[in-house]
């Protein structure tokens, strides 16, 4: 984008419409901008995350997700246009390979909840799951938007539930320290019989 914001109320979009990055204006609850609305919330809450204390890993890791989204923001405002590189998906697949390494197996769903951290990673991982969503159903509906932000999107959110486990035992709040478990009946009933599932 050659074009640096210079005025912010611009008054344009008084009538409904906002304008895509190649200049075409489109009704403000256009797909595309459905879906760069919800990307845009992720980013915000991002940015609520890291106000939080985190690990510096963590934190860097975040600082870089942030920017990326920035970029895939932009991808989905300029129809035809790629802005997020190849290795955005690596980087977080690497990722979640290093973190999930660390943690033990999961006994049962977790909740989102722990440490004020982990529950705001949680609900940044439900937003990411939304914006997916969102950009999917832009592609159903014709679209032109290239794979890279469905597959960064999905990894984001797997990444972030992984973060949420790791921001409770990082403990760095002391009201952590472990998964919240959803007490199912099913779990209700190993512990009352051992040994019978």
């Amino acid at each position: 984008m050659a074009n640096r914001l210079s005025q912010i109320a611009t008054r344009t979009g008084d009538d409904g419409t906002t304008g895509l990055g190649d200049g075409t204006r489109v009704p403000k609850d256009h797909l595309r901008v459905q879906a760069m609305g919800d990307v845009d919330e992720l980013n915000s809450h991002i940015g609520v995350l890291l106000a939080e204390p985190l690990p510096d890993d963590v934190r860097e890791l975040l600082i870089t997700i942030q920017h990326e989204l920035f970029n895939l923001g932009g991808e989905l405002c300029m129809p035809g246009y790629s802005l997020l590189k190849d290795d955005a998906v690596l980087r977080l697949d690497e990722a979640l390979a290093h973190y999930n390494a660390a943690l033990p197996r999961l006994q049962e769903f977790i909740l989102p909840a722990g440490t004020r951290s982990a529950a705001i990673a949680h609900v940044c991982r439900t937003i990411a799951r939304r914006a997916e969503r969102a950009v999917v159903h832009a592609l159903h509906q014709g679209e032109q938007i290239e794979a890279a932000p469905r597959q960064y999107l999905n990894r984001l959110s797997d990444l972030l539930f992984v973060l949420a486990r790791v921001l409770n035992r990082a403990n760095l709040d002391g009201k952590g320290g472990d998964d919240v478990y959803w007490h199912s009946e099913r779990l209700k009933r190993q512990q009352a019989e051992p040994g019978e599932d």
